[in-house]
Order: structure tokens, then C-alpha cells, then sequence
């Protein structure tokens, strides 16, 4: 990983000057990751990141809610214009609608309100449509409609009512395989249901980005 982010500096003053700006924030990221799973985490971070730095039309900020603080990994600005935030995950298993759901699940505690908020679902494999997320929200939404209370509790949410509320603040999903070639490496799906529209260039030039690795 090292002589890839050092790859990844060199060729790119973008990304160069972000991590000079977050350096302890990274330093920091890197000396948590305690475990090679771990490492691979904050590694997809960093490549959205140095991905999305590619187009000089997004500004990039890290952690602006604060190190450590739950939020997203990202905000977006894109023209200078209206922001969105972006959280990175990645997937530690093959991809299904049930797993992934608990992955959403998790991130979803994660968005704030009054923003955009896409999560970034970095998954391995040949294709980005391995990952079915408008299966995963499915499923999630049928146990909210069933009002399993119970469900949503153990993971940490105030039952149906706070999964909704949560649920509601998500944007769109971004799934990215780096490894797929072409348009199979990102594919967005959009919340139709979000309170808050996404930004659709925003959006589309983040997708154009990770499809770009």
C-alpha cells in the first residue's frame, strides 16, 4: 500500500496537496487499521479520493464533521456550488442482498440531515452489478413495513420510525468495483424517496470519476 499511495501522490498535485491538508487524519486512519481488512479499508478511502480529485471541478473535504465524530468520510463541492456528502464503505464478503443490507444499515447512522448523502459501496469482483442495492433496500424497507421493532433496535436505531428517518437522509448508493473494466466499474442508484434531491452533475461527475480508476 505504501508504494501505491506514493504512486498515487506523484502522479497527481491534487491528491498531493489534500493529503498534505489531512496528513494527521490519514496518519491516523493508517496507524488504527490494525488488521490487513482493515488496511484495505482506509485504502479505499484514499483511492475515491484521489479518484475524485481527477476532476478539477470537485472540491474534496475530509472528515468536515470532525475526526472521529460520526459522519461521512467526504463533502463534495462541485462547481462551487451545492455540497454533498459521501461515505465510503467496502464490502468484506461477496456480495448479497441480505449482507449488503446490514452494510446500509450501518452507514445509514452516519448521514446528517439538510445534505445530500451518498454512500460509496466499494465491492470486488467483475462488476458493480454484482452488488443489487435496490434488492438490499427492499428488503430492509419490507422489515420497516412489517414493523419488526426489534430488527432495527439490535442495530442500534429507535425501531421502524428511525430507520425511516435515517433511510430518508440517503441520497443515492455508488457501487464501485475497481477491479471491472468500463461503465461495470461504478453504477449509481438513486433514492427516489430521499427528502433532500441529489444534485444530479454532482452526482454523475463522482460516478464518471470512479468509473475513470
Amino acid at each position: 500500500m505504501a508504494v501505491e499511495l506514493a504512486g498515487w501522490l506523484a502522479g497527481s498535485a491534487r491528491f498531493r496537496a489534500f493529503a498534505d491538508a489531512h496528513r494527521d487524519k490519514i496518519r491516523k486512519k493508517l496507524r488504527g487499521a490494525a488488521d490487513a481488512e482493515a488496511r484495505r479499508d482506509v485504502r479505499a478511502e484514499l483511492r475515491a479520493a484521489h479518484l475524485l480529485l481527477a476532476d478539477r471541478r470537485i472540491e474534496l473535504a475530509f472528515e468536515a464533521y470532525g475526526s472521529g465524530k460520526v459522519g461521512p468520510d467526504f463533502t463534495v463541492t462541485f462547481r462551487g456550488g451545492r455540497r454533498l456528502n459521501l461515505e465510503v464503505t467496502r464490502l468484506r464478503r461477496a456480495p448479497d442482498a441480505a449482507g449488503s443490507g446490514g452494510q446500509l444499515l450501518a452507514k445509514l447512522r452516519q448521514l446528517p440531515p439538510s445534505v445530500p448523502n451518498v454512500v460509496v459501496v466499494a465491492i470486488e469482483g467483475d462488476s458493480a452489478e454484482a452488488l443489487d442495492v435496490a434488492g438490499a433496500t427492499r428488503v430492509l424497507r419490507a422489515q420497516a413495513d412489517a414493523k419488526d421493532e426489534a430488527f432495527f433496535i439490535s442495530r442500534g436505531f429507535e425501531g421502524t420510525r428511525g430507520f425511516y428517518e435515517r433511510y430518508l437522509r440517503l441520497g443515492a448508493v455508488l457501487v464501485w468495483c475497481e477491479t471491472a473494466i468500463g461503465d461495470a466499474r461504478a453504477l449509481l442508484w438513486t433514492n427516489r424517496s430521499a427528502r433532500i434531491a441529489l444534485p444530479e452533475r454532482a452526482a454523475r461527475a463522482c460516478l464518471l470519476c470512479l468509473r475513470a480508476g
